[in-house]
């Protein structure tokens, strides 16, 4: 009898263990499901032409698929007419380092959907440095940020999150402790939540460098792709794991970026702005799949 009493306290003991990990493995009564975001990302082999030049009727194309994507429509048109309004004035933030700028094709087409989303053309300004004095930044409702990945020896990236740097009066007040707090760019009164749509040009990333405003051609590759999404936090993510998996390519071992880019987790769970977790990233991939590195 006492061998049995042992057992069923043991079978009840088990049991009870059991069923209060269950209960943890689900939501708690009333509480929403962790948020999740989408980034898309689309790729062509044939999108980046000999010689390094492009072909902006591919390019076009790839930006109407992730951006119908993104928003769930069933049309390129109806898309873009969810990035912005006929009654927007939208400021399209491009990238201007010589090196490895917003290509003219991409901003080009990225005007000429706003155009057909019914935007005035008068209300659309392509700007970089001078967005601070520029009258359409100045009184714009809507932004559309757009830029090539790259590696950068201040940030350890440069993506989508940097790339705000210029709605600053003071850029260098962002540059201590390895740029950690980009996403405050995020806050400021002339940005906070005017950016409609995010575009991480990963054409030709680059992959490493060595000191400020370093580039070089051996550290870039034909990827031909474009990551697009609401959340410049995720978007940034994703860009580095494609960087990360290419320098393990290059390098033959793991070689962290130096500095780390850790400005792309506080700009999550310091300043609010995005997701960084990867595993509450959907991520759609279009197109080429060879070589993806995701």
């Amino acid at each position: 009898m006492k061998r049995i009493a042992i057992d069923r306290r043991e079978f009840l003991r088990v049991a009870g263990a059991a069923a209060l990990g269950a209960a943890a493995a689900l939501p708690l009564l009333g509480q929403e499901p962790l948020k999740k975001t989408k980034v898309v990302l689309v790729r062509h082999k044939n999108v980046v032409e000999s010689g390094g030049e492009l072909n902006a009727a591919l390019l076009a194309g790839m930006l109407d698929e992730a951006v119908s994507v993104l928003f769930d429509s069933p049309s390129p048109g109806e898309a873009w007419k969810g990035v912005a309004a006929p009654s927007d004035v939208v400021g399209i933030k491009t990238n201007q380092w010589a090196s490895l700028h917003t290509p003219r094709e991409l901003e080009e087409a990225i005007r000429s959907r706003l155009v057909g989303a019914g935007v005035r053309a008068a209300n659309i300004s392509i700007d970089d440095r001078g967005i601070l004095s520029n009258p359409i930044f100045q009184r714009a409702t809507a932004l559309v940020n757009v830029r090539p990945m790259r590696a950068h020896a201040w940030s350890g990236v440069g993506g989508c999150l940097k790339n705000y740097i210029m709605f600053s009066p003071s850029p260098a007040d962002y540059h201590p402790d390895s740029c950690v707090d980009l996403g405050a760019l995020w806050n400021l009164p002339n940005v906070k939540g005017r950016t409609r749509l995010n575009i991480l040009v990963m054409l030709t990333p680059q992959f490493h460098c060595v000191a400020p405003h370093h580039f070089d051609a051996e550290y870039t590759w034909v990827y031909g792709g474009l990551l697009v999404g609401t959340d410049p936090v995720a978007v940034d993510a994703v860009g580095l794991r494609i960087i990360e998996a290419k320098r393990r390519l290059y390098f033959k071992e793991v070689t962290p970026m130096r500095p780390s880019p850790k400005h792309i987790a506080a700009a999550d769970k310091k300043h609010g702005v995005g997701i960084a977790d990867m595993d509450r990233i959907d991520l759609a991939k279009l197109g080429w799949k060879e070589g993806i590195l995701l």
